[in-house]
């Protein structure tokens, strides 16, 4: 999303989870981006006819987790939905022997992508004395990523189906879905980054000139759409170019539109975040004869650059206990993103982690360390930072904060994270490091 020649910067810092077995607090509470969460929510159960009760407005215990927290597109997510208390209880008096239950359920999906997943648990319980409570029980199911970002998980309906004498089942539905947000996934696009630049034979022109535009990393073959850009809508002013064997375009634009202060060049006939280029700034210099007695009178502002800086380059995490692992947290030292370079185009940073190196070969994996972004933006910047969203960083990468495209952009920001490293309980014992790369485009 840079002007011009792509700009990048990366900045490592070293993430030092201390010993493991030294602290004697016991394992450490997780920030909610980093731990599933037990919820609870209004439900309404419909115990079977031949009990003569009515039906049961209580209250769920609920608890969703996932084998995988930081899923790529494309990937299948394991769901387990555990129902630790239910709001319904054996309607009758007669004592249920053991493994006569068999749950299912749905769990709602969230964010960027919608929808439910159908769970199923084992027909297995413990006995359940007459209208005694239903025991805690689980179900698993799967779903397919298939789109990058956040996607929340919260639980829904389920029905417990008992199979003792008679076949009979108590259905129990959310009162108000959906019921809360239990766990929440990252999802990434696979790891493709998109490498695409632009850069522009001029920075400005009268109406009508034409400016030489070129770019790097475009799909080999690819048709390019050359086009001016008014904050994130687009101009009057369009072109075309073909990216050649090396993914690399030259084409022409006339720029007629006095409202364009950018260009672009995407893939396709339509902007796309994954295929485009730009903005880079563009100035058409309005050319409209003066009145008579008139004079203009020119000044310039001098663009400068996009950089960060940071407030260190180690982060100790907080030590956890062999044997019952848990959440070693700390906070990402503040970077200070500064960007003076004006025009349109906003930037984004992004933060990607290897695993935990640890004693004797041990490690503990990337895709365990999670983040909570905050961004904030100094008074008087034409951007507003917008911080990523909270989840795992993993070795794909995830986005720490942002500012978006627009009319006019530039402003100083300082953006800074929760970390939480989810450690196995019986990790050995030892100093673990991984190496946090932070880039800014």
């Amino acid at each position: 999303m840079g002007s011009g020649t792509r700009r990048r910067h990366r900045w490592a810092a070293l993430l030092g989870a201390t010993a493991l077995a030294v602290t004697g607090g016991g394992a450490l509470a997780c920030p909610a981006s980093a731990e599933p969460q037990q919820v609870e929510f209004a439900t309404h159960c419909v115990p079977p006819p031949i009990a003569g009760i009515p039906p049961i407005d209580g209250t769920t215990t609920a608890k969703i987790t996932v084998d995988n927290a930081a899923p790529k597109v494309g990937d299948t997510v394991t769901v387990t939905y555990t129902v630790v208390k239910p709001a319904a209880s054996n309607p009758v008096d007669i004592a249920l022997p053991a493994d006569i239950m068999t749950p299912t359920g749905k769990v709602t999906l969230g964010g960027v992508q919608t929808g439910g997943i159908t769970v199923a648990g084992p027909k297995k319980n413990d006995p359940v004395p007459g209208k005694g409570a239903f025991p805690s029980f689980s179900m698993t199911g799967t779903f397919t990523v298939t789109t990058p970002g956040a996607i929340t998980l919260s639980p829904g309906d389920y029905n417990i189906h008992t199979s003792y004498l008679l076949e009979l089942d108590t259905p129990c539905t959310v009162t108000n879905p959906p019921a809360p947000v239990s766990e929440t996934v990252t999802a990434t696009d696979g790891g493709q980054t998109n490498n695409r630049a632009i850069s522009l034979g001029a920075a400005s022109g009268k109406p009508g000139d034409s400016v030489t535009v070129t770019g790097t990393n475009f799909t080999p073959g690819a048709a390019v759409t050359l086009a001016g850009r008014a904050g994130a809508a687009e101009t009057a002013d369009k072109g075309t170019a073909t990216a050649n064997a090396q993914g690399a375009i030259s084409g022409t634009l006339a720029v007629k539109d006095k409202a364009t202060t950018g260009v672009v060049a995407y893939e396709g006939s339509a902007w796309s975040d994954a295929k485009g280029a730009g903005p880079a700034a563009y100035v058409v210099i309005d050319d409209t004869p003066l009145p008579e007695g008139s004079q203009k009178v020119n000044s310039s502002v001098k663009a400068g650059t996009l950089s960060m800086t940071q407030a260190g380059d180690t982060v100790e995490l907080a030590a956890v206990d062999y044997g019952k692992g848990g959440f070693s947290r700390g906070s990402l030292q503040t970077v200070t993103v500064k960007d003076f370079r004006g025009g349109p185009a906003g930037w984004s940073l992004t933060g990607k982690v290897t695993d935990f190196a640890g004693p004797g070969g041990a490690k503990i994996e990337a895709a365990k360390l999670g983040w909570t972004p905050v961004c904030a933006t100094k008074t008087g910047s034409p951007s507003t930072c917008q911080p990523g969203s909270p989840g795992s960083v993993g070795s794909a990468g995830a986005t720490l904060a942002s500012t978006p495209n627009g009319a006019q952009t530039g402003g100083e920001f300082t953006v800074d994270a929760r970390l939480s490293l989810n450690v196995p309980a019986f990790t050995p014992p030892g100093a673990y490091s991984g190496v946090l790369t932070l880039t800014l485009t």
